[in-house]
């Protein structure tokens, strides 16, 4: 097995386990505390990616990317968490929220020139229809 499939693996559980203590933390306090914990449990990690990353021919460009990166992803956490906050079922946005690469596979076509196969088009197309049918609930009295 290729490495990047069991790392793949590795973060489907890592992801999908956080969904759940997302959702159990938002009943317990507000999207920006769980934001605090949740970076409180990056900074724990600090010394040992520190220990795995060669961060010393990193261009300041470089840098700016990955600090856009991590901004970009908080904030993308606290708003899935303000959503689970609202009323949101874990079942649902979870998942829903996690169609985040459809914009990243639109971002690639057009910043980066990538281009996908027919089968990789109707992936797309699944997972779109995936997305409807997951967030698609029953009307009361419908």
């Amino acid at each position: 097995m290729p490495a990047w499939i069991f790392y793949s693996c590795v973060v489907i559980t890592f992801w999908g386990v956080v969904g759940l203590f997302q959702k159990l933390g938002s009943n317990r306090m507000s999207p920006k505390g769980i934001i605090v914990w949740m970076t409180l449990g990056y900074i724990a990690l600090i010394r040992w990616l520190l220990t795995k990353a060669g961060l010393n021919h990193l261009s300041g460009r470089d840098m700016a990317i990955g600090v856009l990166g991590g901004l970009t992803n908080g904030l993308g956490a606290w708003y899935l968490l303000a959503s689970l906050d609202a009323g949101a079922k874990a079942s649902v946005a979870v998942p829903l929220t996690a169609l985040n690469p459809l914009l990243t596979i639109l971002l690639a076509i057009v910043l980066l020139s990538e281009r996908l196969t027919l089968v990789q088009w109707f992936g797309v197309a699944l997972a779109i229809v995936a997305g409807v049918m997951i967030s698609y609930e029953k009307q009361p009295g419908g």
